[in-house]
């Protein structure tokens, strides 16, 4: 297994794979991934500090400070289906920090890490944010649809602290707001295929976007599944 440096970013961020001496972070980690949430209007799975503490002793969580300790941000792996696939979540970063640029160092450590671990896994991703999209594409995610992600129930239990929870389960796992996105090792091997341009792609997406929250919000917390009407307004668009 390659080893994973630590990477220091414009003289001002150490960015690192978590150990047991980062374990005094994971509180203030989960309060700011709570809080991001809020902000946002939008989910994300919520973990417990234990929960992280976990990750961090397993080497499975990249964490970003100053030089001189602060925390900055955050991000963990997770496999499914026995090692088949690997998401890298719970992107997380500071709000002072933000812009910087150091989300995309972290992101690309934890990709580093998944490689490294897992280099014949897939690699997923599930996200509201066009600017992770962007991070996701460089690294050579393509957006796909939620039945390309892992259909072990486990994975989708993470999402049920998520607001938009019911716009999932009403659509079967067929829709969401977050789009889902995969690195596919084997694809990367034709050298033939065109990787996805995020930035060619990236008005569209935001048009998308704005579409799928106008027409699934329209039928959150309705007492009876709508999935019909919802697929044949989105296939229409």
């Amino acid at each position: 297994m390659t080893m994973i440096t630590q990477e220091v970013v414009n003289d001002q961020y150490i960015i690192q794979v978590a150990s047991e001496v980062h374990l005094n972070l994971a509180d203030t980690i989960c309060k700011e991934m709570e809080n991001s949430a809020k902000a946002r209007g939008t989910g994300i799975a919520k973990r417990s500090p234990l929960y992280l503490m976990q990750k961090m002793l397993e080497g499975k969580a990249i964490v970003a400070q100053t030089l001189g300790g602060e925390w900055v941000g955050f991000c963990y792996i997770e496999t499914w289906e026995h090692g088949k696939f690997v998401a890298n979540s719970g992107l997380i970063v500071h709000p002072d920090h933000r812009k910087s640029g150091v989300a995309t160092h972290i992101k690309h450590k934890a990709f580093e890490l998944s490689r490294s671990r897992y280099p014949d896994a897939k690699i997923i991703g599930l996200t509201t944010s066009l600017p992770v999209m962007k991070i996701n594409s460089d690294l050579g995610y393509q957006p796909v649809t939620l039945s390309q992600l892992p259909a072990d129930d486990a994975f989708w239990k993470g999402c049920q602290t998520c607001v938009n929870y019911d716009i999932l389960t009403r659509t079967q796992r067929k829709h969401c707001l977050c789009t889902g996105m995969l690195y596919d090792p084997e694809e990367k091997k034709d050298e033939k295929k065109a990787p996805w341009n995020f930035i060619k792609e990236s008005k569209l997406y935001e048009r998308w976007q704005r579409l799928k929250e106008r027409v699934l919000l329209r039928f959150q917390d309705r007492p009876a599944p709508a999935t019909k009407k919802v697929e044949r307004e989105l296939e229409a668009a």
